[in-house]
């Protein structure tokens, strides 16, 4: 992934795909940014609707970025990052309006936490901004992502610290940490590809950092939805690709049977949710691509700087009471 040359301290990669309902608050609130060393690179993924339009008659100064089909997540904003001239990259979803001190919180951040190559937002709801979407993200023992704080009152992340992982909705990270890590894993297409990311970050010793000054209002589930049929199945497929691509071996014996208990709760709830032929089709899916998923683990695991005791120390212990509180919310909020 090589680097363009470098004009702007920052480039800021929005990815789109039928979101032209969201765009204009986006891009308005990136151009009233403290922080003006930056660019704007609008990632267009195949939109149907009059997205790009929008784009070039009311943000001349955004840099439009055109597929020709919806490559998901992961290869477009891979896309957005090989045509990127930062030294740093922000990612950025479309349904996020972001406050005019955002990156120059997270700049901020990077510059003053060397070890760190990834800044977190504190996310927050747009119809609500009294409830935290996400405060980073984190990694449970038993083997799965999840959002700090989530559906939390917003006093609950007033406080910047050192996380497990970035959310891809909103987040910095350093242009060469991006390229050490190969850019986000595009057999993911989208959902996880952040949580993967952010662990194989971890695992070469590339910290993160949540700045709670960092602030993001997030409609969150634009494009994909909250809990859709295609939402559970990429992510209970992926759930496994980087559970198993990530998890050094000590660790991943320690922890398989706290997943396997953790998979069957799963389960449970999606079957009474009416998901369980989504959620089976997403284990069955990850299943047949074991074996590129090895693959991939070995190149991981080799070039792995980062100690077990460390990753540890990172993870949840207490996944079942978590998760639950987690998944209630978001269906509430779907049903909203």
């Amino acid at each position: 992934m090589p680097a363009a040359a470098g004009t702007v301290d920052t480039s800021i990669i929005v990815l789109n795909h039928n979101g032209r309902q969201w765009l204009e608050p986006c891009l308005t609130a990136l151009g009233v940014q403290h922080f003006t060393d930056h660019e704007v690179i609008l990632v267009d993924n195949g939109s149907t609707d009059d997205s790009v339009a929008l784009v070039r008659e009311r943000f001349a100064a955004v840099r439009l970025m055109t597929l020709t089909s919806n490559q998901g997540f992961a290869a477009g904003n891979n896309a957005g990052a090989r045509a990127a001239r930062g030294r740093y990259l922000a990612f950025l979803n479309n349904d996020a309006v972001v406050d005019p001190d955002w990156l120059a919180a997270l700049r901020r951040a990077l510059d003053t936490n060397p070890s760190a190559g990834l800044a977190t937002s504190r996310l927050v709801y747009l119809h609500d901004p009294g409830v935290l979407d996400s405060a980073g993200d984190g990694y449970l023992r038993a083997g799965g992502g999840y959002k700090r704080f989530h559906g939390q009152p917003v006093s609950q992340g007033l406080e910047s610290c050192e996380v497990f992982g970035a959310c891809g909705a909103a987040f910095l990270i350093r242009r060469q940490v991006f390229e050490d890590l190969g850019g986000f894993d595009e057999d993911f297409f989208m959902v996880y590809e952040d949580v993967d990311l952010s662990y194989r970050a971890q695992l070469r010793g590339h910290r993160c950092v949540y700045v709670a000054n960092a602030v993001v209002r997030h409609a969150g589930g634009a494009t994909l939805g909250q809990v859709s049929s295609f939402a559970v199945y990429l992510g209970q497929r992926n759930l496994e690709w980087t559970y198993f691509k990530n998890t050094p071996w000590p660790l991943l014996l320690r922890s398989l049977p706290s997943h396997v208990a953790y998979d069957v709760a799963a389960g449970i709830g999606y079957a009474v949710q009416g998901r369980l032929r989504q959620f089976l089709a997403g284990k069955w899916a990850a299943l047949g691509g074991i074996g590129k998923t090895l693959k991939k683990r070995r190149s991981i695991q080799r070039r792995r700087v980062a100690t077990c005791a460390y990753l540890w120390s990172l993870m949840e212990p207490d996944w079942m009471a978590l998760k639950r509180r987690e998944k209630q919310f978001d269906f509430g909020l779907a049903r909203e």
